[in-house]
């Protein structure tokens, strides 16, 4: 291995690094090519330690404060319901502190009327009427304060409120892409960790990966440049941020992110993406100067990772059927937006089909996959479902190769449109016909290389449809995989020369003697 002299990189990224296998997968290779990497996350509450290596890449994880991240209903009053509570424990405490004090008054009223005596119980009661009734008022008083502060919440979290909307669009008006700074000063928390362990370890190169970390990777490099360090920026776009769907507890929550990317985006030296069309629309939107490099998340054809001595499970027997049994499988995370509930919905007409969600973590009960089993059972195909924990990345394509189809069903979504996702290059890795829905990049090169069907997303009748099409005649769509460079195209080791091209590119704009 070659001894890393080629210039330290510190990567950054705004989770705790062992879901990301984007992240994983840049920091090991970089390393492995002779470069010092250091990479930065977050420490979580599900984060098993704080530093550790993955290959000769060091990860440290930070601590980062919450503060500036809270929603103003979390804290501030308005002038929308001037006599609502203010936001926090006040209200329950007051409703709660009168409900006992109601409680104590109907003691002393119940305890007249069972000790006895006619005059000690007219007497006691002419005492305690006008204060039951003042603690009446006083409830009535209360619960109208906190309902005022549940519709304020409520007013506050809603976009189609005019005032909210209105309060967005004057940000936007007055600070333009610096809006984020009001509309969500959380981002600023992500500053306050990552800076000052960044400026000490003195990168050359900054490798910020997703939206949050491009603006702390520019500033970072403009402290270094600020004492004489010529530090360069790789941002590493995964996603459109405009196409994130927002917080519908926080509408001001997605325009922060646009501003805020739309503010540092132009500032990077270079930009990685995850796909040709988020590439061009990267630099249609930001303005670049040159068109993202594609680095897209394939597997490794050779997963370092790989322990032989650990076998990869056998999908079908996981699953109780034999090789004849027409088996489709789903890979990845489930919920609504991933269309999964097709493949559910279409076994009635598919009655020798079975279908594989390999979607669950051990232990774990997820909400969404939990009613994909009641839907089953609905229809009747319950027997049919079998929903599956997650194997090691490395085992992923020869575990899925034991189906006959892969399935992509995910429906439109600005950000479904644009990539190749992961299990679609997992499902071909693994010589799997695929049926994917007409989500536009994935749709495309599904018809240009022939490797599959595409059907109307959501559209049940038409999954159908090719799903029947791709069993009929599977040999058809794994001819594909037999051209000529398609897969090798399609393997990390492929990124991972489009990656160290463009730090070798950074490193050599760099001034001499930085």
């Amino acid at each position: 291995m070659t001894s890393p002299t080629r210039g330290r990189v510190v990567m950054i990224v705004d989770n705790g690094v062992v879901g990301d296998s984007r992240v994983q997968k840049a920091a090991r290779s970089a390393a492995d090519l002779g470069w010092d990497v250091v990479l930065l996350g977050v420490l979580g509450g599900g984060s098993p330690q704080e530093t550790w290596r993955i290959g000769d890449a060091q990860v440290r994880l930070l601590r980062v404060g919450r503060g500036l991240g809270r929603r103003p209903t979390e804290f501030q009053r308005s002038l929308r319901r001037p006599l609502a509570y203010p936001p926090g424990y006040q209200a329950g405490y007051r409703i709660q502190k009168i409900k006992a004090r109601q409680a104590a008054l109907r003691e002393r009223w119940t305890a007249l009327e069972v000790a006895g005596g006619r005059l000690r119980e007219v007497s006691g009661k002419a005492v305690l009427t006008p204060l039951r009734a003042l603690a009446k008022a006083t409830s009535l008083w209360v619960r109208f304060r906190a309902r005022e502060l549940r519709r304020l919440k409520a007013a506050r979290e809603n976009p189609a409120t005019p005032l909210t909307r209105l309060s967005i669009a004057a940000w936007q008006k007055l600070l333009g892409d610096r809006a984020w700074r009001r509309l969500d000063p959380g981002l600023w928390d992500y500053e306050i960790a990552f800076a000052p362990v960044i400026d000490a370890l003195a990168p050359d190169i900054i490798h910020a990966h997703d939206f949050r970390m491009v603006g702390v990777g520019v500033r970072a490099r403009m402290r270094a440049r600020a004492v004489g360090r010529d530090t360069r920026l790789l941002w590493d776009a995964h996603e459109f941020v405009a196409g994130i769907n927002g917080r519908p507890d926080n509408p001001r929550w997605l325009p922060g992110q646009v501003s805020y990317v739309a503010e540092y985006a132009p500032a990077a030296d270079a930009v990685v993406t995850v796909s040709d069309t988020l590439a061009d629309l990267l630099q249609e939107t930001h303005g670049l100067a040159s068109r993202p490099r594609v680095v897209l998340n394939a597997p490794a054809a050779d997963p370092p990772e790989k322990d032989p001595s650990i076998p990869t499970p056998d999908l079908r027997a996981l699953c109780g059927v034999g090789p004849g049994t027409p088996l489709l499988v789903y890979s990845g995370a489930v919920n609504p937006s991933r269309g999964v509930d097709v493949m559910v919905d279409a076994l009635p007409q598919l009655p020798d089909a079975h279908i594989a969600l390999v979607t669950l973590h051990p232990s774990v009960s997820v909400p969404a996959a939990d009613a994909l089993r009641e839907r089953a059972v609905a229809l009747g195909v319950a027997d049919r479902v079998h929903l599956l924990p997650y194997v090691p990345h490395w085992q992923v394509a020869e575990f899925l190769a034991a189906a006959d189809v892969g399935v992509v069903p995910i429906l439109h979504n600005l950000n479904h449109e644009l990539a190749l996702i992961t299990k679609f290059l997992e499902y071909a890795h693994a010589r799997l016909p695929i049926v994917v829905s007409d989500v536009r990049t994935m749709a495309e090169t599904t018809r240009a290389t022939g490797q599959g069907e595409v059907f109307t997303a959501g559209d049940v009748d038409d999954y159908v449809r090719a799903v029947r099409a791709v069993l009929a005649d599977p040999q058809r769509y794994r001819a594909a995989y037999d051209k000529p460079a398609l897969l090798e195209a399609w393997t990390w080791e492929a990124q991972t020369r489009v990656l160290d091209e463009s730090y070798v590119e950074l490193m050599g704009g760099r001034k001499s003697g930085s």
